[in-house]
């Protein structure tokens, strides 16, 4: 990790189906080796399979909810003070938030055997959109940990 200065935050250009910042960059989360027309299909076939899921008007606004309801608040760290290691419960950055929602929307959507990419991540989303699924679960048992540990928090850097 450098040490000279904090590095800038790039900007990326909103996708060019929902002029959206948020869905572009999903769309770079689920992307492999640089493929990204093909991330681009597998996104907006999701996107379109859960509006009609779910029966939203506007797709972007549903996937916003999803992952609105995806994104965790809290979260554990290890601290070691004095030979002893505590996980101490710290709140996420926005930006981080955010990121791990995606990214675990993705993995559990990935984790789907037996399913095309775009219908898992159909499903995901509108799991999500209703408070429940294998995502929700993640946010929830991360929640749990950080108030199980609650008594550490004075120990915050």
């Amino acid at each position: 990790m450098s040490r000279r200065r904090r590095a800038t935050k790039r900007q990326i250009d909103p996708d060019p189906v929902y002029n959206s910042h948020v869905i572009a960059k999903f769309i770079n989360k689920l992307m492999f080796d640089g493929k990204k027309s093909t991330a681009r299909k597998i996104v907006y076939d999701a996107i379109d399979a859960f509006a009609k899921r779910v029966k939203a008007e506007d797709p972007v606004m549903a996937f916003e909810q999803a992952l609105e309801n995806a994104k965790p608040a809290l979260e554990v760290k290890s601290r070691r003070i004095g030979g002893a290691t505590y996980q101490v419960p710290v709140e996420f950055a926005p930006d981080r938030r955010t990121s791990m929602a995606m990214k675990w929307i993705i993995t559990h959507a990935r984790d789907k055997a037996g399913r095309s990419t775009q219908e898992a991540l159909s499903m995901e989303l509108a799991d999500c959109y209703q408070n429940q699924g294998t995502t929700i679960k993640k946010k929830d048992d991360t929640h749990r940990m950080a108030e199980a540990n609650k008594a550490f928090a004075h120990y915050k850097w």
